[in-house]
Formats: C-alpha cells, structure tokens, sequence
C-alpha cells in the first residue's frame, strides 16, 4: 500500500512547498480557471456568484445572465429581481444580485466602466472581496497579487502541512511565504483541480495521489495497512 514518507519537520518549508508545485505541474500541466468567462467582467461576476456555490452550477447560470446583461453599463441599470430571478438556483441569490448590481454600478461611476487592476480598487468594490480580486487579477490580468484561497486550497494545504490556520487570509499568507511569486496563481488552479479529481474532502483517494509520499495527511487517519506511520 502506497504511504506518506514525509517527515513532519520538512512540512512547511519553500522546498516542500516547492515539490508540491513540481508534482501538481505534471498532474495538471493545462490547469485554468473553471469558470466560464468571456473577458475581465464576466470572471468577476462570475466569481461574486461563486461564493458557497460549485463552479458547474455558476457555468450554468451565467450565459443567460451575460446574455441580458453584457456590459457594466446594462448590469448596473438592472432590476433586482430581474437579476435574482436568472440567478435563484444558485443560493443567497438576493445577497448575490446585490453585490453584482453594486459591483457594476461602482464600476460605472468610479472607474468608467473597465475593471481597475489594483486588489485595493477591486477590493473597494461591493461583493469584491480578496480572494475574488486575487482570481481576477491572476487569471484574467496575470498579475500576481495573491494566492486565491477557495475551500478546496485552504483544505488541502493544511493535509499538505503547508498551513496549520484556518482563516483564509493567514493561510493566504503562509502560501505567500512558502511558494515562488511566480507560483501564485497557477498553484490554486492545481491545488483546485486537485480537490475535485483526487484529494475530494469526504472520500480522499489517497493511495492514488501522486503527492502521497509528500503529503502527511494532517488531520486524517492512518492509511490501511500503514502500521500507523
């Protein structure tokens, strides 16, 4: 049976983080953002509707949100429950029509319409929080501000030993250290992919994880046939 042959004392460290990053590239060599998105606009709406929301259900419901609403401009001339009523099947739909409607309108009134490329203007912005900003700068800008912290990310770095919190702006931080800036961004789109296909929270299969022998499995019980190492 394949097993963790990490030491707990390299956990922790750039060069564990490093080998972490190699092994995700080769796994997930073509790894992106999954959410369906024609320019910077579109990906932060998308990623507003996102929060405690699976990827698929957002791609589902967008087309026809994009559909009515293509620019700032017409999102921001909205109706609410117009915009609720496309994006009902997705959860806390009124609290999400709100920030969107927001989000447009301040777009509009304060940066003419285009998407500013700062985190603190984005973040200023109603719904826009930071790991929001860090998925739009990163993926449709590529300027690496951040790492983006979603729960698949926060999850597994701490199995990884990459983090012990659980806020995601510390663990944020303590990916920061550990990786290469360059690493930033594509390393939540791995780390995501990741989650989905191998390290899935309530079923983890781990004896078919090519991060097994770096990853000490914080939290989980021994693998079978382990002998408790």
């Amino acid at each position: 049976m394949p097993r963790s042959g990490i030491n707990n004392q390299e956990t922790g460290t750039p060069a564990h983080a490093r080998k972490i990053a190699t092994t995700l590239a080769r796994g997930y060599p073509d790894a992106i953002c999954a959410l369906h998105h024609d320019g910077p606009f579109q990906l932060l709406a998308a990623t507003i509707l996102s929060a405690q929301c699976t990827d698929e259900r957002v791609n589902a419901v967008t087309p026809e949100l994009f559909r009515r609403y293509p620019t700032p401009q017409a999102l921001a001339a909205s109706r609410q429950a117009d915009v609720e009523k496309i994006i009902h099947s997705l959860g806390f739909f009124r609290a999400k029509a709100t920030s969107l409607r927001g989000m447009a309108s301040g777009l509009v009134e304060r940066f003419g319409g285009e998407l500013p490329q700062t985190l603190d203007e984005l973040v200023s912005l109603p719904g826009v929080g930071r790991k929001t900003a860090n998925v739009v700068l990163g993926t449709a800008f590529g300027i690496t501000s951040g790492v983006v912290v979603d729960t698949h990310v926060g999850r597994i770095s701490k199995l990884l030993g990459l983090t012990a919190n659980s806020q995601p702006e510390k663990i944020e931080q303590d990916l920061m250290r550990l990786l290469p800036r360059k690493e930033w961004v594509i390393f939540s789109h791995r780390l995501i992919h990741h989650g989905r296909r191998i390290c899935i929270a309530r079923r983890p299969k781990c004896p078919e994880c090519p991060l097994l022998k770096l990853c000490p499995r914080v939290g989980l019980p021994p693998l079978e046939g382990s002998g408790g190492e």
